[in-house]
């Protein structure tokens, strides 16, 4: 088999199901970004029908592009689970039933007191250059299979259930074994009081068009998103092959130093981590008017929050922010927590209009802003607008 570094990959979802807006594809999203942490850039993400033309077809063009295709579905009994069928087309081969994949399926059936169906035969079948994926979850065992040009193709049952342990106790080790990924690094930074229009002003299109290294931005339910991803640049003659991390990293400086007044959070850190490490030993209290909950949905379970009875409950709804900064000291006092959060929302004309009072022991704050959208989206980014507010007030609070 030629050696060839798995470095580019792409993803197919297959059922029925998802063309038709039944299931989501969640698979497609995890797998994505663990062959993304893997180093290996991943081209598309295709959702496709239970036809075997379409899915056959797909595989065939994948090949043609990636050199790891990555399949989810299709694997069940029934008639229109057709991905064997198609793999199995695509390089010419004709399955057959494995003996000892059958043996293992008459057992777990066996096991449950049950007789396996002629149908379920499907489900042992292998074709030449193709090995079972075990499925301690279900019946549908997966497939690994390398083409004669060093491309691997793997196929992996579409319940996550199912799929995720397969991934991560057997795809996951023989894809490190085999060699994958290139020499890839990338950094997120987590945005707050910015939109991406002011985004694309400030950073301007040279740089978000840039290649190598790709920075993009993403709207999140919480933040703007800005990740930087770079491939290692190729040495020129006499000189070593740069380093992929380093080109992240001098980027990430650059940006740091323009978006310093709105970067609240790196790579997977959520609100509650933020937060909780600014408040360090300190306790937070909050009261919500007019907000629906958002506040307390975001902040979720933390533990640095106390009195969250409170939290659930508040269902007062003031007619004006007069005595906001009352609500905040007074839920600081009654819950014994350091720190005290008011926020009060109400519609504005088509936006939300929010005010968000903090008591600390330094003195009470109160700022009012305007969050776009109203109704339950502008609930939500008055939420969001509070976490950002405590997120620059508590980095002068005494800790």
């Amino acid at each position: 088999m030629p050696e060839r570094r798995l470095e580019s990959g792409e993803l197919l979802a297959i059922g029925t199901e998802l063309t038709v807006g039944d299931t989501r594809d969640t698979n497609g999203g995890d797998l994505a970004r663990e062959l993304t942490t893997l180093g290996v850039q991943v081209g598309r993400l295709v959702a496709l029908p239970d036809e075997l033309a379409a899915v056959t077809d797909a595989f065939a063009q994948a090949l043609t592009r990636a050199d790891l295709v990555v399949s989810t579905g299709g694997l069940g009994p029934t008639p229109d689970d057709l991905t064997r069928e198609a793999i199995a087309a695509v390089f010419g081969e004709t399955p057959e039933v494995d003996r000892d994949l059958e043996a293992w399926l008459r057992e777990l059936f066996q096991r449950r007191g049950l007789v396996m169906s002629d149908a379920n035969r499907k489900q042992a079948w292998l074709i030449a250059g193709a090995r079972a994926l075990p499925n301690a979850h279900g019946t549908a065992p997966g497939w690994w299979v390398d083409a004669s040009d060093g491309r691997v193709v793997i196929a992996l049952p579409g319940p996550p259930r199912e799929m995720r342990p397969m991934w991560r106790e057997h795809v996951v080790p023989s894809l490190l074994a085999r060699g994958v990924g290139s020499d890839r690094a990338s950094r997120t930074l987590r945005l707050t009081d910015i939109g991406e229009s002011t985004l694309v002003e400030l950073l301007g299109e040279e740089l978000l068009r840039s290649r190598n290294p790709e920075v993009a931005t993403y709207a999140r339910a919480d933040a703007v998103d800005l990740r930087v991803a770079a491939v290692a640049p190729p040495g020129d003659e006499g000189h070593e092959r740069g380093d992929a991390r380093e080109l992240v990293e001098s980027t990430v400086r650059e940006l740091e130093h323009k978006l310093r007044d709105h970067i609240f959070g790196r790579d997977e850190e959520t609100w509650v981590d933020v937060l909780g490490a600014r408040l360090g030993a300190r306790r937070l209290a909050c009261v919500e008017i007019g907000t629906g909950g958002h506040l307390t949905a975001l902040l979720g379970s933390a533990p640095f929050v106390t009195f969250s009875e409170l939290l659930a409950s508040a269902t007062v709804f003031a007619h004006s922010d007069e005595h906001l900064e009352d609500y905040a000291i007074h839920v600081r006092g009654i819950s014994g927590a350091d720190v005290g959060v008011a926020i009060r929302a109400s519609d504005h004309g088509g936006d939300t209009a929010v005010s968000i009072a903090i008591a600390t022991d330094a003195g009470t704050s109160r700022v009012s802003r305007i969050a776009f959208l109203g109704g339950d989206e502008g609930r939500r980014r008055a939420a969001v607008a509070a976490c950002a507010e405590l997120w620059r007030r508590l980095d002068a609070a005494p800790g």
